[in-house]
């Protein structure tokens, strides 16, 4: 395959680099003393869990997430931040392109009624694909650099 500037190994390292600076850019988005005094993220997503149209969303907010507010904002908040950072510097990038479909869709289902607002979060399930379908931490990675996964 043909590309300009670099090679294709390398646009896919772009195209993961730059899912990893998303990641950052939403970790950095959040306003830390809301979320993480105050549990105001999980505040709302328990009003969106309340009135979802599947029940069994609110029920596994209440019993997973609602009982543990401020634990559960920095398991999402920094689960964001680890993801860019792993995304960006390629180390442990099979684990953070999964892990980040994995956080978009459990953010589809709390959402399920407001997809039509969610585009932010398919590009980046997609990115996620790609970077995994593509091993696109073979270049420019702390993954290739200690051999991990094949790079």
């Amino acid at each position: 395959m043909n590309s300009t500037w670099l090679t294709t190994a390398e646009w896919l390292a772009v195209l993961r680099i730059g899912l990893g600076l998303w990641w950052i850019k939403s970790f950095l988005h959040k306003d830390l003393g809301a979320w993480l005094r105050r549990g105001a993220g999980i505040e709302w997503g328990g009003s969106v869990a309340e009135k979802h149209k599947w029940p069994f969303v609110k029920k596994g907010f209440d019993a997973v997430v609602r009982p543990h507010p401020i634990p559960m904002a920095y398991v999402v908040v920094f689960s964001e931040l680890a993801l860019g950072l792993g995304l960006a510097l390629g180390f442990l990038t099979p684990i953070a392109a999964f892990a980040s479909i994995l956080l978009n869709l459990l953010y589809f289902v709390l959402m399920i009624s407001d997809w039509a607002e969610q585009g932010q979060n398919l590009m980046m399930v997609l990115a996620a694909v790609v970077v995994l379908g593509t091993h696109a931490w073979d270049v420019w990675s702390i993954d290739h650099v200690l051999h991990l996964f094949g790079a």
